[in-house]
């Protein structure tokens, strides 16, 4: 079956990411995959939370939240709300596990960096453009405290593997790669992948959105996902070397 934007099951969506988006953080990003558009920051604070002081070891967490009108219709802030959501809450644990899976945080020192991914646009497959365009946020702050001989280990050190991610999922039993939101809606099976550069998985968020998968079709999901990954890790290495 054709796809709504006309892709291959196995293509990505246009990626870009805009180094330097904003002026004033450490690190900043603006990442789209396709329609989805996701400013990502990477602030570095001197000091680690009091549960970690003393440790030699560094921190890196991450907070993740939609505009008003990102979407189609306009939600409330979660500050008016008056409480962080569950959906935001744990897709911020996401970004920030997925995040700490590429940094030495010993030789990070006792510094923090916080993540901040807000999502200016939303068309499915949010949670792991932040997670591609932060890497790359993360990546530029960690090199702003290399220059100012911040750290507690080498800087090649600190960072030692990439990270990215992307969705995948099944629409009347095709395997697609990144989803946009009419495919995300209307997909049996729904799922987001996270590898490093060489292709290791970091984390596999999957479900039977309207029934069941067979292994050869999780087999299938994955392999999409690795591919993806791929072309994403690509996609970092020219932001970071341009």
């Amino acid at each position: 079956m054709a796809r709504p934007d006309g892709r291959r099951p196995d293509q990505l969506r246009p990626v870009t990411l805009t180094r330097g988006w904003s002026m004033h953080p450490e690190g900043s990003v603006l990442v789209d995959f396709g329609d989805t558009r996701v400013l990502c920051t990477a602030s570095v604070t001197e000091g680690v939370p009091r549960w970690r002081k003393g440790s030699g070891l560094g921190w890196v967490t991450a907070e993740y939240s939609m505009l008003p009108r990102s979407t189609t219709t306009r939600s409330d802030r979660e500050s008016v709300r008056g409480k962080v959501g569950g959906r935001t809450h744990e897709i911020s644990r996401l970004i920030g596990r997925s995040l700490r899976a590429c940094i030495d945080l010993k030789a990070l020192g006792e510094n923090s960096i916080v993540l901040d991914c807000d999502v200016l646009q939303a068309d499915g497959g949010t949670r792991t453009a932040a997670i591609t365009g932060a890497y790359v946020a993360l990546h530029d702050a960690v090199s702003w405290l290399a220059d100012r001989k911040a750290l507690a280990g080498k800087p090649d050190k600190v960072m030692h593997r990439s990270i990215a991610a992307v969705s995948v999922g099944i629409i009347e039993g095709e395997p697609r790669l990144d989803l946009n939101y009419l495919e995300d809606v209307a997909a049996e099976v729904d799922m987001n992948v996270v590898c490093t550069g060489t292709g290791d998985f970091v984390e596999v968020q999957g479900t039977g959105e309207a029934g069941v998968f067979a292994r050869e079709q999780l087999d299938a999901l994955l392999d999409l996902g690795v591919l993806g990954c791929a072309e994403l890790t690509e996609a970092q290495r020219k932001a970071l070397a341009g």
